[in-house]
């Protein structure tokens, strides 16, 4: 009698396979655990999808001010470049390059008024804390 060998092919699909269920078996005990401990209600969920807005605005407030910086920056630059060959650069481009860094510098105090005209007295929406200004302003 013949000693049958399994084919190379079939044996790393049977491998992979064997490895799918074991992440799986491994996925599904892990979940049982986690809910044993607590069940993760649909509020804890919105709060914890609140809370990473929080971030999410400090990270727009602070991309706000560096942009708004190197905007003005940048106009600094056409300025001189347009002082030294007026042909070159026309005076429009410094000029628009300043009032979009000037915008992008208030930014953030336009968010915190805007927060105070809709919500009335909060500085955000469901508890959004991220839109702050300058401190000491």
């Amino acid at each position: 009698m013949k000693n049958k060998q399994m084919d190379p092919g079939k044996k790393l699909t049977l491998l992979r396979r064997l490895s799918a269920l074991i992440a799986l078996l491994s996925a599904a005990s892990y979940t049982v655990t986690s809910y044993a401990e607590g069940v993760m209600t649909l509020g804890d969920m919105a709060l914890t999808i609140t809370k990473s807005f929080e971030g999410l605005a400090k990270l727009i407030t602070a991309g706000a001010y560096m942009a708004g910086i190197g905007f003005v920056m940048a106009s600094m630059l056409k300025f001189k470049a347009h002082k030294d060959n007026p042909t070159q650069i026309p005076i429009g481009t410094p000029i628009a390059l300043l009032f979009v860094g000037s915008a992008l510098i208030f930014l953030p105090h336009i968010f915190v008024i805007a927060g105070y005209t809709i919500f009335g007295g909060t500085g955000g929406a469901a508890g959004i804390n991220g839109t702050t200004g300058l401190t000491g302003l």
